[in-house]
């Protein structure tokens, strides 16, 4: 083992000292600079021949050599096979975000459209998360909007209902939905449930790329419907194949020979990258999601693509095809991996002619342009950082800027909420809300908020990162409101011990016009910006996303409570216990009024839960 003073030396000779305590196993390790800062993540078929050729002194590019004069340590995990390293390797990355590995930034997970199972009239409807729902899941699709645009086409298509069960049983009229040819209303009988059952599956057989019968029997139908001189049944017939079209136009590629793949692009350029991701199932695309991985200047293509490739994988569910623009290093392995995750054999391709070849063309065009578009935005975002550091006497550009605001009505469902911007925009995985807990707090009390939404913010950030390495603390404050904001806030990072960030606040100037903002700053006069300084538009901007953001949560949160009952409170009453008492009694307030033998009246509800409600409502009084 090396000396215990190596923790202060760093370099090839530092890596040397390890190479007695290694075999030629298969493994993960780490090196990690004086401060125990994890710098790189790498995997070895045989951990001693890979960490030996980190000991030359000589032959390496720039940045391993950069990487190798900071190494203090190393650390070392051994795996039975090269395979599971790798996949240890990866979700290492993700979870550590080492300095010198190419690292993905955005990890949101993709929509699917669930045709559900549980009702004998199927619902139709956007599912995010975890598949624990019954049904058809169809995906994933690149995009809410792609979801959207899709889900919206095939009501116009298939007069599937979206509403929610409650909202079904609910119903003893049609809704809006129907009356604009979106549904068919079997919640009024409008339907039979054999006929629903039939569209049901003629939408499945849409997902599932047979659309072709579809037309063919629609078209079928719309003559005989002609012949038949029921007119306005063929028209709505005609109505109904002209938006299957334009889904099948809006999709763009719909490739005769993929039934089943992700298109996987890189375009490499100036230090940055972007990857381009089409999403093809059942021979359809169903959109297509821009990256722009972390990476260095000296960064090879198929690194960067390995990197990729293992990391967007490690929680989603690879397809049986992936068609990549480049060679990737470790190929017949991430294959094992991805197929073991998988179940079933996944094959990585790099296609040089034909249709294929053409689909990766067009996704490396789509790469090029949105990295040229990324980069002159990052362009335009420096200049305005730097504006900002200019206007508020900085030492340097901030990389990292949080927003603070809370929204409530007359203190009621009140939540705070963060947004943060940075070099590369508004980073909104990284958007935060803050459900307010404060029991003692007067209503509308705004100080009062803001003091626990910042509280809680600094403990966190104390607790996840003490040393302030992993880049998760802001450079600088922005606060809603004026002098009397500002002095709480300060005193609250001075109790934290963080009074050396930046904070300021924005304050409406005279008659709250946008464009008259004051900015106030501990022990410094007020300051406003002229008119027409684009740092000024900036930091509106910032505001008013904070603010969108704010009461987007406030009204999500005010639509649940809405939609809340006494009966939320009953053990042993879940939604279809729920569901059943209301349609029976008609109202919660009903059901708090009724006597116990009516209680037990109803559908699924037995004696014990009976009387468990009854005692509920009667022991409050």
């Amino acid at each position: 083992m090396p000396s215990s003073d190596t923790s202060v030396q760093t370099g090839h000779k530092v890596i040397h000292a390890y190479l007695k305590t290694l075999d030629a196993s298969p493994g993960v390790y780490r090196m990690l600079d004086s401060d125990s800062r994890v710098l790189y993540v790498g995997k070895a078929r045989n951990l001693k021949a890979r960490v030996s050729s980190y000991a030359r002194p000589t032959g390496h590019s720039g940045r391993i050599s950069r990487m190798i004069a900071n190494t203090a340590s190393m650390m070392f995990l051994t795996t039975r096979t090269e395979t599971e390293a790798l996949l240890l390797e990866q979700n290492l990355i993700k979870q550590l975000k080492p300095k010198f590995n190419v690292l993905l930034r955005d990890d949101k997970s993709f929509p699917n459209i669930l045709v559900t199972a549980d009702h004998e009239f199927a619902q139709i409807k956007k599912h995010r998360g975890a598949k624990k729902e019954k049904g058809a899941y169809y995906g994933p699709f690149a995009s809410a909007g792609a979801v959207n645009r899709t889900l919206n086409q095939l009501q116009r298509v298939f007069l599937l209902r979206d509403c929610s069960n409650a909202m079904f049983e609910s119903r003893t009229r049609p809704c809006l939905q129907h009356q604009i040819k979106r549904c068919s209303a079997p919640c009024v009988g409008k339907i039979s449930p054999e006929e629903y059952r039939s569209t049901v599956r003629d939408a499945e057989k849409f997902l599932s790329g047979r659309s072709t019968d579809i037309q063919s029997k629609l078209a079928s139908e719309m003559s005989q419907a002609s012949e038949a001189m029921e007119f306005e049944r063929a028209a709505a017939l005609r109505d109904r194949i002209k938006a299957l079209t334009q889904v099948q136009t809006a999709q763009g590629i719909n490739p005769k020979t993929v039934t089943e793949a992700d298109i996987i692009a890189l375009h490499l350029q100036d230090g940055q990258a972007c990857v381009q991701v089409f999403f093809i199932r059942s021979g359809q695309n169903w959109g297509n999601r821009d990256y722009y991985p972390r990476v260095g200047s000296e960064v090879e293509a198929p690194e960067v693509l390995q990197a990729f490739i293992g990391q967007f994988y490690d929680t989603r569910e690879p397809p049986r095809q992936l068609l990549l623009s480049n060679a990737i290093e470790d190929a017949d392995l991430m294959a094992n991996a991805l197929s073991g995750k998988l179940g079933r054999k996944v094959e990585l391709l790099v296609p040089q002619r034909g249709e294929k070849a053409e689909l990766i063309d067009s996704a490396l065009r789509n790469a090029r342009e949105s990295l040229a578009r990324k980069m002159a935005e990052t362009a335009t975002q420096a200049k305005l950082l730097a504006g900002v550091a200019e206007a508020f006497d900085l030492p340097d550009p901030p990389t990292r800027i949080e927003v603070y605001d809370n929204s409530h009505i007359q203190g009621t469902n009140a939540v705070g909420a963060m947004i943060v911007a940075g070099p590369d925009g508004m980073l909104k995985n990284q958007y935060r809300k803050f459900n307010i807990r404060g029991d003692s707090l007067t209503p509308g009390d705004d100080f009062g908020m803001m003091k626990e939404v910042l509280e809680r913010r600094f403990k966190r950030l104390l607790k996840e990162d003490p040393d302030r390495s992993l880049g998760l603390w802001p450079d600088l404050l922005l606060i809603d409101g004026g002098a009397g904001q500002v002095s709480a806030v300060a005193s609250i990072m001075r109790e934290y011990g963080v009074e050396d960030i930046a904070m300021v606040g924005v304050a409406k100037g005279v008659d709250r016009d946008a464009g008259k903002e004051e900015f106030h700053r501990v022990g410094k006069t007020v300051k406003a910006l002229r008119h027409n300084d684009p740092v000024l538009y900036f930091i509106q901007r910032l505001r008013d996303e904070a603010h969108r953001f704010a009461i987007g949560t406030h009204r999500a949160k005010r639509a649940k409570a809405v939609g809340a009952t006494p009966l939320d409170e009953i053990g042993g009453v879940g939604a279809a216990r729920k569901r059943a008492l209301l349609a029976h009694f008609g109202s919660a307030k009903a059901v708090s009024r009724a006597a116990l033998n009516d209680l037990k009246a109803v559908d699924g509800v037995s004696e014990a839960l009976a009387e468990k409600i009854y005692a509920f409502f009667h022991e409050r009084g």
